[in-house]
């Protein structure tokens, strides 16, 4: 492992300050306490650094492979080219042999050596990872670092898609796996057996795969600083990531912390709805306290009326990107739903129905949103955004849904495809409600371009940016009525 330069102190500071950058809560308390674990543990074990500084460092479940990336960069296994425990196969003419090297990435993964892969992993950034120089004997060729390769001069950068794009070792499952048969000749072969072998290989397949993408961000690091690797190598949490950007798995991670967030923002809500709500002067209290300070009131005494549940009505765009964002946010009011008198949930596309009876308690989320999607209505006529035929559509069909006792939140980019917006309807579905607000997933520079009509519909009803899920807590857990 590299020594900082600035000594130990000051490196710790710096890599707590990287994992503040990413949205992981640490404070002076966990950083003393992380002091604590590097002054006691051997920094040539780096397993054990990890855990230690995990375990001071983390306070929130989620956060680990923000910090397993960043470790990587501020605790690196060492500098420069692989190590040469495991060399790699070249051929005559100076050029990685890939075959070769398949079938040796086969043979760790049957054995499953770690320790054999990492180095493995390691070498393979080295000789097809380099961007700018060939693939001959070079950084990668035994660890000598000559930089004598088939392209010449020093690699510009590494990537992993072009490591693992040259080995493809998700394609060498079968394989393995008909090594570990042959291993097992003789032995009765059993389904579930097979099945425990295809996993531990997929699991060892994804553990190469991460080993090459962490060796690609330490030596990126070394070329262009560790900050700047971690502002573009590192994954952001799933909390912090645009709804409009995530991927499936991503979204998929979302949902998993609907619950604990809706019984976050839940607590929360209860405890302000005791707070706000105040009644009148009960004045026999108030002059029965005022006895014991001579018949002066000074301490007014309220009657603690009991607190009424608002009604809430959903108004969601489930087009095309947004359609993530009003997912998990129909999850999160359904999760706070003991906090409402009534929840009514209305999805559109260019037309409208309504979905309230859908969501139930314990509900599949796939399932649901297939039936969603199946809803005759939904799409009326091209299939694209029309806020303002869908808003025409909820106030013909629903004129009741909206009251004095309602809190109106509407879900979607307000981009109309260069439809008329409906304002006037809006305005008057708005001025029924109790409170009324719209929730964009886009960022605010970008309301008002193109086909958006977020400032006019901005002017109607208050309008918040809403593009990551944390944001979108905060904003429903300050909006929401008590």
């Amino acid at each position: 492992m590299s020594t900082p330069t600035r000594g130990l102190p000051a490196h710790l500071v710096d890599f707590v300050q990287a994992l503040r950058a990413h949205h992981v809560d640490v404070g002076p308390g966990e950083t003393v306490d992380a002091a604590a674990v590097v002054a006691e543990l051997d920094l040539l074990r780096r397993d054990q650094l990890r855990e230690g500084l995990a375990a001071a460092l983390l306070r929130r479940s989620g956060q680990r492979a923000t910090f397993d990336a960043l470790f990587d960069l501020w605790w690196p296994l060492g500098q420069g080219a692989a190590l040469g425990e495991v060399a790699l196969p070249y051929t005559d003419d100076g050029s990685v042999d890939v075959d070769a090297l398949r079938d040796l990435l086969a043979q760790l993964l049957a054995d499953g050596d770690t320790a054999a892969l990492s180095e493995l992993a390691r070498a393979v950034v080295d000789g097809l990872g380099a961007l700018g120089v060939g693939n001959g004997r070079g950084a990668g060729s035994g660890g000598s670092g000559s930089g004598q390769d088939g392209g010449g001069g020093s690699p510009s950068g590494f990537s992993s898609y072009q490591a693992l794009n040259s080995v493809r070792p998700e394609t060498l499952l079968a394989r393995v796996l008909s090594d570990l048969r042959g291993r097992r000749e003789g032995d009765a072969e059993s389904p579930f057996a097979e099945e425990v072998a295809r996993r531990e290989t997929r699991a060892r397949i994804a553990e190469f795969r991460r080993m090459v993408q962490a060796e690609t961000a330490r030596r990126g690091s070394e070329i262009r600083g560790r900050e700047a690797a971690a502002r573009t190598g590192v994954r952001r949490q799933a909390e912090q990531t645009d709804f409009l950007s995530a991927g499936a798995d991503t979204l998929a991670d979302l949902r998993r912390r609907v619950a604990p967030l809706g019984r976050h923002l839940a607590t929360r809500l209860a405890a302000r709805r005791r707070r706000a709500h105040r009644g009148p002067i009960d004045m026999r209290r108030t002059l029965r306290r005022s006895m014991s300070t001579g018949g002066v009131p000074v301490e007014l005494v309220h009657r603690r009326p009991r607190p009424g549940r608002p009604e809430l009505v959903l108004l969601c765009d489930v087009s095309g990107s947004v359609a993530g964002f009003s997912h998990f946010t129909m999850m999160l009011v359904q999760a706070l739903r003991e906090q409402f008198s009534r929840i009514r949930i209305f999805c559109f596309v260019d037309g409208c129905v309504e979905v309230t009876d859908l969501f139930t308690p314990g509900a599949d989320l796939a399932q649901v949103m297939t039936e969603v999607h199946s809803r005759p209505g939904l799409v009326a006529w091209s299939g694209h955004s029309d806020y303002g035929r869908a808003f025409e559509r909820f106030a013909e069909r629903w004129p009741d849904a909206v009251t004095e006792r309602s809190s109106l939140l509407v879900l979607g980019d307000a981009r109309t495809n260069h439809q008329d917006p409906a304002l006037g309807v809006l305005s008057g579905i708005v001025g029924r409600a109790r409170h009324a607000h719209w929730l964009n997933p886009e960022p605010q520079r970008q309301w008002g371009t193109g086909d958006s009509a977020a400032r006019e519909y901005g002017r109607v009803m208050p309008m918040h940016e809403c593009r990551t899920a944390a944001q979108l807590a905060g904003v429903v857990g300050g909006l929401l009525p008590v």
